[in-house]
């Protein structure tokens, strides 16, 4: 973000829609900014990002503008999230917020213990910080996720707790 707020630091609606294409994945390239190969009207990303048209395509043209800019907005995409769909695709979900995000091996120690339990994987990501600050793992597994499983990746080191998504609303078991 430090780069980001060096090119839009004195400009804080721009900021708004730097900030909004980075956390959505839409690139900018050839003047537009674009949702895979879907352009994005400005009115709609202004809307978005609670700013006017004009202010979108004034970022536009920073980004068009600046070399270092273009090389990080060019490359972005964005990215299907299965965990909103996991059920209707027979998924399981289990989000680990762990007790230090910066510690190494948390999502290694996680995938271990996945892997033992011969339990496939269909999509692995870390969210940014949340509400409480911190980066979240959320996994979407094949199946049913059994509390055997569960048991181990709450015990599993630098696991402060993991939530899982039922049908019901989310249980959260705390160590």
């Amino acid at each position: 973000m430090d780069r980001i707020q060096k090119y839009f630091g004195r400009h804080p609606s721009q900021m708004a829609v730097a900030r909004l294409l980075l956390s959505q994945g839409l690139s900018v390239h050839d003047g537009y900014i674009w949702c895979g190969d879907i352009r994005q009207a400005d009115t709609s990303v202004a809307e978005a990002a609670k700013v006017d048209r004009r202010v979108v395509r004034s970022a536009v043209e920073r980004i068009m503008g600046e070399p270092e800019l273009l090389a990080l907005y060019s490359k972005l995409r964005c990215m299907v999230l299965l965990s909103d769909v996991a059920k209707e695709l027979g998924c399981s979900v289990i989000e680990v917020i762990p007790t230090d995000e910066k510690v190494p091996g948390i999502m290694s120690g996680i995938m271990d213990i996945i892997f033992k339990a011969g339990i496939n994987v269909k999509q692995a990501v870390v969210s940014e910080p949340a509400d409480d600050g911190q980066s979240h793992l959320i996994l979407i597994t094949e199946g049913e996720m059994p509390g055997t499983v569960i048991s181990a990746v709450r015990e599993s080191f630098g696991v402060a707790s993991v939530i899982i998504r039922l049908r019901t609303p989310a249980r959260c078991f705390n160590k």
